[in-house]
């Protein structure tokens, strides 16, 4: 199937959903685009945010700013939840000039933030404490903004190098540090599935449990279960599946990873209807990130193919 008949086959090409071309055509969205998308959702057991790391080409060529992606994310795909990376305003976590104006602009067009997404400040499961306790350090900025931008959780990594065991440990004292500092601000630390031991269900999940923190949560992500990674290639998978469930008791968010489409619109790599299944049977009904990694589509029909196959997915086990 040609390129163009697949994205006609998705309704990609005429961007068939009403709310994405009057919202496109009008510039800002209406009330009546919002109650369009908030009564799409009522048919779902779950809601729809957008991960902004699905833009990141956009983003780090300047074609896009953070500033500018919660309108893009309303205005262009319908969605109304939007969950930032803190790669793309890393300077900008203690400027309240800045966060003032990013809520502002949320709030002006009723888009719901969600969580942020942080890397870069080092490992929580650093097996040498004061790393350890410097990347806890790190973290509190984030949970101060996450506040200030009505987030319920930022996303963070427990990574560290030692034996599973002492990783294990370490993360697990990390965690509870940053979740006692964020329990003040209502705030929840949630841990993905980022590689390494934490892409072993069993494993993360038990060092979430062992924190004893109720706002230590997990953030499934439907892709990454690469345990061992060498030369950027996966040497090692843990079954996505099994992963996901084992995660699920804890989860607080869930990330819908997406790299590839066949020909009716079902992502290559993972069975949707199997694992929303997973996500449904585990009594989960917060929001459900769009992530799209691939390069066959552009990224604006990437982010169109997942939503499409989650509202459909989903319509059906709802």
């Amino acid at each position: 199937m040609k390129r163009n008949q697949f994205l006609k086959s998705l309704g990609l090409v005429t961007m068939a959903a009403p709310f994405a071309v009057s919202s496109a055509c009008k510039g800002k969205p209406t009330e009546n685009d919002s109650n369009q998308v908030k009564q799409a959702e009522k048919d779902l057991f779950f809601k729809i945010s957008l991960a902004e790391w699905s833009l990141n080409k956009e983003l780090f060529s300047g074609k896009l700013t953070n500033m500018d992606f919660p309108a893009k994310a309303k205005n262009e795909f319908g969605i109304n939840a939007v969950e930032f990376v803190n790669q793309f305003f890393k300077d900008k976590a203690n400027d309240k000039e800045y966060l003032k104006e990013l809520k502002k602009r949320c709030q002006d067009i009723d888009v719901t933030s969600v969580l942020i997404m942080c890397d870069g400040e080092g490992g929580l499961g650093d097996t040498n404490e004061g790393k350890r306790l410097q990347a806890v350090d790190n973290h509190k900025k984030w949970v101060e903004a996450a506040q200030f931008l009505g987030c319920h959780s930022i996303r963070v990594n427990a990574y560290g190098e030692g034996s599973r065991e002492a990783v294990a440990a370490a993360a697990t004292d990390g965690l509870a540090r940053l979740s006692q500092f964020a329990k003040d601000y209502k705030i929840n630390v949630i841990v993905e599935n980022h590689g390494g031991y934490s892409s072993d269900g069993k494993w993360l999940s038990q060092v979430i449990a062992n924190t004893k923190m109720d706002n230590c949560g997990t953030l499934p992500d439907f892709g990454n279960f690469c345990i061992v990674r060498e030369e950027n290639e996966c040497k090692e998978w843990y079954d996505r599946y099994v992963g996901t469930e084992e995660m699920m008791p804890f989860a607080k968010g869930v990330s819908a990873k997406a790299m590839d489409f066949d020909d009716q619109g079902n992502c290559v790599e993972t069975d949707y209807n199997k694992m929303l299944r997973i996500v449904k049977k585990a009594g989960y009904r917060g929001y459900i990130g769009i992530e799209y990694e691939g390069s066959k589509l552009s990224e604006d029909e990437g982010i169109r193919a997942t939503k499409t196959l989650l509202e459909r997915v989903g319509s059906q086990l709802s």
